[in-house]
């Protein structure tokens, strides 16, 4: 299989992904470091916190991610925290995601989050090849925005 171009990077396919030599790097922040023949390849933890946050929120019924206090107060300040109400943990190529997220009145819960399970686990695997263990969803509220 071939890798696919996207906005500047490339996408590893399965058999690519299953042929390098996994290795977990710390420091600051964990990243995910890949050697391959040319060099290595790191993936912070945020990027794999926003690739989940992102394909979480394109789900119907999501309202937004769900955040703390810390992550509230920097969004009202007018900066963007993409990685909100996501929680990671990597273990060598396996990956567990934790969800906070804000749902929209009148969805069904277990279809919407469902859907977003679905969703993140594909877009993290698609764009990391990491595979994932599991993702787990808190619904920390419902928006009545919309409603009149």
């Amino acid at each position: 299989m071939l890798s696919q171009e996207r906005g500047g990077s490339a996408v590893k396919t399965g058999q690519e992904v299953a042929g390098m030599q996994m290795e977990t790097e710390k420091k600051d922040t964990q990243e995910l470091s890949r050697k391959e023949k040319l060099g290595e390849v790191k993936i912070a933890d945020e990027v794999v916190a926003m690739i989940a946050g992102l394909a979480a929120t394109e789900v119907e019924g999501v309202d937004s991610m769900a955040g703390n206090i810390t992550n509230e107060l920097v969004g009202k300040l007018g900066m963007k925290n993409l990685n909100r109400g996501v929680k990671i943990s990597v273990d060598d190529d396996h990956v567990s995601v934790e969800l906070s997220l804000n749902m929209k009145y009148g969805y069904s819960i277990p279809d919407v989050s469902e859907k977003v399970q679905e969703r993140v686990r594909t877009a993290i695997e698609t764009m990391t090849g990491l595979t994932v263990l599991e993702v787990n969803i808190k619904i920390a509220g419902v928006s009545m925005s919309g409603l009149k």
